[in-house]
C-alpha cells in the first residue's frame, strides 16, 4: 500500500508522523467514478420521490448534504443509471464547479438512499479495511486539500478534475485504528455544527410564525373582535392591536393600517458585476446568490473572494437586508429570496454583487426583520415570480419589489415586533458564531493532527469546550 516517495511530491499537509503512509487514493478505495444524467435531462426530474434520488452538485457541501433542492428519477431511469448508484458510507465529490461548489465533499446521508448521481458528482467508495470514510472525508475537505485539489483542474474559471486526477491524489494515512479516533473528534464538531444549524432552523421558523400570526393572519385583531385576549401575548401588546377591519384595495386589513407600496418605503442598491480574475484572496469578498438558501436565508459559504473596484454604497454591513436578483434555474429556487447577512471575521469587507440589491429603509418606521419576514411570504415571493422574464437564466424586473403592496401597520407595532424576535436573532447570531468558530477549530486541528503536533487524547479534552 505504501507509495514510494522518491516518485511523488511530499504530504499535502505536511510532514507524515511515523507509523503513517502516503499513498494515492485509489489504492484505498474500491470505487471512484461519476455520475451521468438519465435520457431527457432534467424534464424526467420528479419533485416527489417514488424510489430514487437522484444527486447534483448542488446537494453536496463541505462535511453535509443538503437536501434542498434534491430532486428524484424514476425506477426505469435509475436502472439505466446503476453504475453511478451510491453506498452507505460512500463520498461524494464535486468534480465541476466555479470557485465555491467546486471540490465540496460530503458523505451521503443513509436517508436519502437509494440514489444515484449526475456528471458533476464523483462517487469515491474507501476500502473499509483501509480507509475509514470519516477520516477521508476530513482529510479531503480541510481548506489546504481544497488549494491542492484545485491544482489539478484541468477546466477554467468553471474548474473541473478527471477520474485520473481523483485517483492520483496523495492521502496521508495512519492506522485504521487512528484514522477512526480522528473521524470522531472532527464528527463530533460537525455533529455540534448541525445541532446549531437545526437550532437555527427551528428559531426561525418561531420567528416566521409570529410574524404570520401578527400581519398576515391577523390573529390579534380576530381575537379581539371576538371578546378574547389574544394568545402569547400581554395586555400593552395586545393594546397594539385595533378590534375592527376595514375595506381595502388589499382587501380587509385592521383598521388605521394603511396600504403602501414598497417603492415609497425602500431604496434598492444593486450590486456590483465582476471578472473571475478578480476572484482571488484578499480580505474583501462578495456577496453572491450561493450566500442564499433556497428558501431564503443566509449563508457563509457563498462568499467569494474579491479584489476588484466597488461603490462605497455597494458595501454591506453585517445586519444589512439583501435579495436576489437573478437565479440559474427556472425552478426560481432563489431569486427573491431575502438574506440578512451576518457577520465575518474572514473578511474587512463585504460587498454585493450584480446578482442581489440591498434593500435600504427609506421610512425610519419601518426595520430589517420586518422587511425580511414580509419578503418570506408567499404573496411576496407569488408577486416576484411574476415580475421575472428569462429562459436558462431568470431576472427579476426592475419595478419587482418596489410595486408589491403591503399592510403596513402602525409603527409601535413594528417596533414592538422587533423587540418582541430580538431574543430569537440573538440567540440565532450566538449560534451561528459558535458554528464559526468550531468550524475554525476543526480545520486547525485536522493538519496538527496528521502532522503528530497534537495527539488524540488532546484533542478529545478539547472537545469538552464545545460539548
Amino acid at each position: 500500500m505504501e507509495v514510494n516517495l522518491s516518485r511523488i511530491h511530499t504530504a499535502p499537509l505536511g510532514t507524515l508522523p511515523i507509523g503513517w503512509n502516503l499513498v494515492k487514493l485509489k489504492e484505498i478505495t474500491i470505487k471512484i467514478g461519476s455520475g451521468a444524467t438519465p435520457r431527457g435531462g432534467d424534464r424526467v426530474y420528479l419533485l416527489n420521490r417514488k424510489n430514487f434520488a437522484f444527486i447534483r452538485s448542488q446537494n453536496v457541501f463541505n462535511r453535509y448534504f443538503n437536501s434542498e433542492g434534491l430532486v428524484f428519477i424514476s425506477d426505469e431511469h435509475a436502472t439505466e443509471l446503476q453504475k453511478v448508484s451510491v453506498l452507505p458510507g460512500d463520498l461524494l465529490l464535486n468534480i465541476t464547479g466555479d470557485g465555491v461548489t467546486f471540490s465540496r465533499a460530503c458523505i451521503v446521508p443513509e436517508e436519502i438512499l437509494p440514489a444515484c448521481v449526475n456528471q458533476h458528482v464523483s462517487i469515491i467508495r474507501p476500502n473499509p479495511k483501509i480507509c475509514d470514510s470519516g477520516y477521508l472525508l476530513s482529510y479531503l475537505t480541510h481548506p489546504l486539500i481544497k488549494t491542492y485539489i484545485e491544482s489539478f483542474n484541468s477546466g477554467g474559471s468553471r474548474r473541473s478534475i478527471t477520474k485520473g486526477h481523483i485517483e492520483s491524489f496523495l492521502i496521508s494515512i495512519p492506522p485504521l485504528s487512528e484514522q477512526k479516533a480522528i473521524a470522531h473528534i472532527l464528527g463530533t464538531l460537525d455533529d455540534k455544527i448541525e445541532l446549531n444549524r437545526q437550532m437555527n432552523e427551528i428559531l426561525e421558523a418561531m420567528a416566521r410564525a409570529i410574524f404570520k400570526s401578527w400581519f398576515v393572519d391577523f390573529d390579534p385583531v380576530r381575537a379581539k373582535m371576538e371578546g378574547r385576549q389574544p394568545a402569547g401575548m400581554d395586555a400593552a401588546t395586545a393594546a397594539l392591536f385595533p378590534d375592527e377591519f376595514e375595506e381595502t384595495s388589499l382587501g380587509l386589513i385592521p383598521k388605521g393600517w394603511r396600504v403602501e407600496t414598497l417603492g415609497e418605503e425602500i431604496e434598492i442598491i444593486k450590486g456590483k458585476s465582476y471578472k473571475s480574475s478578480e476572484l482571488v484572496p484578499s480580505s474583501t469578498a462578495l456577496v453572491t446568490l450561493k450566500s442564499f438558501h433556497r428558501g431564503g436565508g443566509y449563508r457563509p459559504d457563498g462568499l467569494k473572494p474579491y479584489n476588484g473596484t466597488y461603490k462605497p454604497e455597494q458595501i454591506i454591513k453585517p445586519g444589512e437586508l439583501v435579495v436576489a436578483y437573478t437565479d440559474v434555474t427556472q425552478a426560481a429556487d432563489v431569486i427573491g429570496k431575502p438574506a440578512i447577512v451576518k457577520p465575518d471575521e474572514r473578511y474587512n469587507t463585504l460587498v454585493a454583487s450584480l446578482d442581489l440589491g440591498i434593500i435600504r429603509v427609506r421610512n425610519k418606521n419601518l426595520n430589517i426583520p420586518f422587511l425580511y419576514y414580509l419578503f418570506n411570504q408567499n404573496d411576496f415571493q407569488n408577486h416576484v415570480y411574476s415580475h421575472t422574464n428569462g429562459s436558462t437564466v431568470l431576472h427579476l424586473s426592475k419595478d419587482g419589489i418596489p410595486s408589491y403592496e403591503f399592510c403596513l401597520p402602525h409603527s409601535s407595532l413594528i417596533s414592538k415586533f422587533e423587540k418582541f424576535i430580538s431574543p430569537i436573532f440573538e440567540k440565532s447570531n450566538i449560534n451561528w458564531q459558535e458554528s464559526i468558530d468550531i468550524t475554525a477549530l476543526r480545520d486547525t486541528l485536522l493538519p496538527k493532527l496528521m502532522s503528530g503536533k497534537i495527539r488524540v487524547k488532546e484533542a478529545e479534552k478539547l472537545l469538552e469546550k464545545v460539548a
